[in-house]
């Protein structure tokens, strides 16, 4: 039985999980950490985390519960806003010793998330799944904790997708090296690709038009919402914005270029 919840997890997080399982100690089977983020209406969002260190054993496991909690501590000094929602761990699977830590976290949290990534990236993907805890067994008698899964989906702001679109572009280099654009360069590359794909949206509609390709209600329906979300603007005004808006990213260059040199100059004649 799946859960209501949904849990949106960052790249961010993705990436610190990855980072933490790389610089583990040799004899550590997985890694855990605490989970931060926000959760409104049913939606747990993970934005960030950070690994705590733990040791465990067949029969035994230990938490370094202060170090998680100056952890949080310091988090919170940077955002505020990010508060615990659960912990992760790598692996693809829940053990009992998952249920020991989940209960220190049900202390810290309401109802924490817990979410599983498997860094083996079995079948070349990495799976990630989430899980909440619901109590089970008999009022005043033996009790247990059934993990019930919860529906996972990937989000990211504006700086991370961009920060990931650049590193899928290292995938296709043999070097694995990326070069990084300038804002103009970027600024070029994105016009051509929103022509490009406007070119092919004007060509799917005219073939609806003109009867050689079945039409979609849903593509339709996707293309109304388009047009009418964007606002409607008179071409004079628009190319005056545009132009105002590309001499202030002109000036941000020069004063950045301007900048740089200013430093360079100095860092040359500390040296003399």
């Amino acid at each position: 039985m799946a859960s209501n919840l949904v849990c949106k997890v960052h790249p961010l997080v993705l990436f610190g999980v990855i980072d933490a399982y790389e610089r583990r100690n040799e004899d550590a089977k997985r890694v855990i950490g605490t989970l931060l983020g926000v959760v409104e209406k049913g939606v747990v969002e993970v934005t960030n985390c950070f690994a705590v260190p733990h040791n465990e054993s067949d029969d035994e496991v230990a938490v370094d519960i202060e170090y998680a909690r100056n952890m949080y501590e310091l988090h919170r000094k940077v955002n505020s806003n990010e508060n615990i929602v659960g912990w992760f761990s790598t692996g693809s699977e829940v053990s009992v010793h998952s249920v020991l830590i989940h209960d220190y976290y049900s202390r810290e949290v309401k109802s924490p998330i817990h979410l599983t990534v498997d860094t083996f990236v079995r079948g070349g993907k990495m799976g990630i799944k989430a899980y909440h805890s619901t109590a089970i067994g008999v009022p005043g008698k033996t009790t247990g904790t059934m993990f019930t899964p919860v529906q996972v989906e990937t989000t990211s702001y504006d700086p991370e997708q961009v920060g990931v679109e650049i590193l899928q572009k290292g995938k296709y280099n043999p070097k694995r090296i990326v070069q990084l654009k300038s804002d103009l360069r970027q600024i070029e590359n994105s016009s051509h690709w929103l022509k490009d794909n406007l070119l092919h949206v004007i060509q799917f509609v005219d073939d609806v038009l003109a009867g050689k390709i079945p039409s979609d209600n849903v593509t339709g329906r996707f293309l109304l919402d388009l047009v009418t979300g964007v606002p409607h603007i008179e071409p004079d005004k628009f190319e005056d914005m545009l132009n105002s808006n590309m001499k202030d990213l002109l000036m941000v260059v020069y004063l950045a270029n301007l900048t740089k040199t200013q430093l360079a100059l100095n860092e040359k004649l500390s040296t003399v």
